[in-house]
């Protein structure tokens, strides 16, 4: 794929990643009074969640899309760190939420495995503190890389096997497909940590990876957050 055509492709997929994420996030918060009262702790849950992670994706790809406008990646280096870090944090608050989604959802108590994932956010969050992490760099150093986000990869395969062992036991298909939506982003992911700094091509499998994503929020908004009905939609 020419370069001019790669950077396009992820300008415009950027831009419209942004829209549906933030617009899901402001379905969910027009409609939360309209959830069950059953399912509210979990959808307020997955509502600050995805907030959480829009807005960190805000910083991570809003500023590649800027700092393409200001020249390219490699000449604003230090924007792209900047965005990479914020989504860093997010992400790892998002699954951190997930772990309590799946405790309410299923009525379970968090035990030594959520307390174990919980603590795994907690230990990333302090590991990408440090300098060695060089945030500032297009390409992370690749010792660091690998061990910020093993935890991250905890969390997340934690999660989906939290969500799939208990939505078969319940028959939930909404956090079954949950849980393979969250598999399908970890398919896309491992090979970016593994392997983009010999095949930088493999960063645009960023692109299916973030779909699973949204599929995850798109789930859980037809699921937990009632449509309109004719009767709210009818001019007064």
């Amino acid at each position: 794929m020419p370069e001019n055509v790669r950077i396009w492709v992820e300008i415009i997929f950027n831009i419209s990643y942004l829209l549906v994420i933030w617009g899901l996030v402001i379905q969910m918060t027009q409609r939360r009074g309209a959830v069950a009262e059953a399912d509210r702790a979990v959808a307020n849950r997955l509502r600050w969640a995805f907030a959480l992670l829009a807005l960190g994706d805000t910083g991570h790809v809003g500023f590649r899309v800027v700092a393409y406008a200001l020249g390219g990646l490699e000449a604003n280096p230090a924007l792209v760190g900047l965005g990479a870090l914020s989504t860093a944090y997010t992400v790892t608050l998002f699954y951190m939420l997930m772990v309590d989604v799946w405790r309410l959802r299923f009525q379970r108590s968090l035990g030594w495995f959520g307390w174990l994932l919980l603590a795994a956010g907690v230990v990333r969050m302090l590991v990408m503190a440090f300098p060695q992490n060089q945030w500032q760099l297009i390409v992370p150093p690749y010792g660091w890389s690998l061990l910020r986000n093993a935890f991250l990869v905890l969390q997340g395969l934690g999660v989906m096997g939290l969500f799939f062992r208990d939505s078969a036991r319940a028959g939930d298909r909404t956090f079954t497909a949950v849980a393979w939506m969250i598999a399908l982003s970890f398919a896309f992911y491992l090979p970016v940590i593994l392997w983009v700094g010999q095949v930088p091509l493999l960063g645009m499998l960023m692109i299916p990876k973030t779909c699973a994503y949204i599929a995850v929020a798109v789930i859980a908004y037809r699921s937990l957050y009632p449509r309109r009905t004719a009767l709210e939609t009818k001019p007064a």
